[in-house]
């Protein structure tokens, strides 16, 4: 197995790859597997976070989502109460067509030459099945099928995580937890997506929705017909008394021209890396949006995870994830108690339990040393 640097401008991630504890980049020429794996922070624990396939323009825009998606499990475990810290893969390329099992067993090798240092599971474009093949050639895989003993699709409790946050957001906008009658936009009605779109309608908010997979769409409206369909994502944005907005899809979600265009009071969605640009946060105070930081909401999936390594039952990692609704609304308190944008209210609240647990280490290591 050899791990080789291929197309990665050093200049250009400087300012996040030397947060990290650990940066791999490795390619297998015999299956075509081309990988990063970033490991944000063990501090908390070993680095738990999922295995995201897609086709990236450039190389190093697939290091730097694995930069930034690996920050964002290191704060989304530490605020949901999870003993592990943040990691990332992303595999470069189309599944639709480069993904073999050859692939996924090489990948296998891969995430197990890191000694457990990182736990991979299912994201974007990897599902349950892919983690059992993974598991074939890697012991620390979070992502497999009951049958192989895992905990199966995590995407279960992430979208009622993100329900529970989206409840948690209406409490503090509205002074009411309820949903009914709220107009909610569902931007993507993939895996999480749609699973939200059931907690919703069942609760009898308005529910439109838009995705580019118009396949997902249809089976939406087959299986709720009271959700309305947007014609595009720019639509669905601008829809009229829409009181919640919920990205669902891919990272940059709030960018600038999305953020002026919001009707919504209230993001809340999915999406990791929802921020398109430093100031998006800023802006949204500025414009009335609150706005629920997206590794606050979407933790659900995590906890799934880490609750399959450590053996937890569906029912308590379930118990688990509906606190997402308490650590919500401390976060959004906290951020206007201190006069922060929620976003960086966050962020420190995660940064401090990561920085106490690392220093924590640090004595431990010096206590067994003498």
């Amino acid at each position: 197995m050899s791990t080789t640097a291929f197309s990665t401008p050093t200049a250009h991630l400087a300012h996040n790859a030397f947060e990290h504890e650990q940066l791999l980049v490795h390619q297998d020429p015999f299956s075509g597997l081309k990988v990063v794996i970033a490991l944000h922070s063990t501090a908390m624990g070993p680095a738990l976070g999922g295995t995201r396939f897609l086709a990236y323009a450039r190389d190093e825009d697939a290091v730097s989502d694995a930069l930034q998606l690996s920050r964002g499990m290191s704060y989304k475990n530490a605020l949901s109460g999870v003993a592990y810290g943040g990691g990332k893969a992303v595999i470069i390329g189309d599944p639709a067509r480069a993904k073999t099992e050859e692939l996924l067993l090489a990948y296998g090798r891969c995430v197990a030459s890191l000694g457990g240092r990182y736990i991979t599971g299912c994201d974007v474009g990897t599902f349950v099945t892919d983690m059992d093949v993974v598991a074939r050639t890697c012991e620390w895989v979070a992502g497999r099928s009951p049958r192989s003993g895992g905990a199966g699709d995590s995407s279960i409790l992430a979208a009622f995580g993100v329900y529970q946050a989206m409840r948690a957001a209406a409490q503090h906008r509205w002074g009411d937890a309820s949903l009914r009658g709220k107009l909610v936009g569902v931007c993507g009605v993939g895996k999480v997506g749609h699973l939200l779109v059931g907690h919703l309608v069942k609760e009898g908010a308005r529910v439109t929705v838009t995705d580019i997979d118009r396949t997902a769409v249809r089976k939406v409206s087959e299986e709720f017909p009271t959700v309305t369909v947007a014609a595009d994502t720019a639509a669905l944005v601008r829809t009229e008394g829409m009181d919640v907005y919920a990205p669902c899809a891919l990272g940059g979600a709030l960018d600038r021209s999305t953020v002026p265009a919001l009707t919504a009071e209230v993001v809340c969605g999915a999406a990791n890396n929802q921020l398109a640009y430093a100031e998006a946060d800023i802006d949204l105070v500025g414009r009335g949006v609150l706005y629920v930081p997206d590794y606050v909401a979407n933790a659900g999936g995590a906890i799934q995870a880490a609750g399959a390594v450590d053996g937890a039952d569906f029912e308590k990692r379930r118990a688990q994830t509906e606190r997402i609704f308490t650590t919500t609304l401390t976060v959004l308190r906290h951020a206007e108690a201190n006069d922060l944008p929620p976003g960086a209210a966050a962020d420190r609240i995660a940064e401090e339990r990561i920085n106490a647990a690392a220093h924590a280490r640090v004595r431990d290591r010096g206590a067994t040393a003498r």
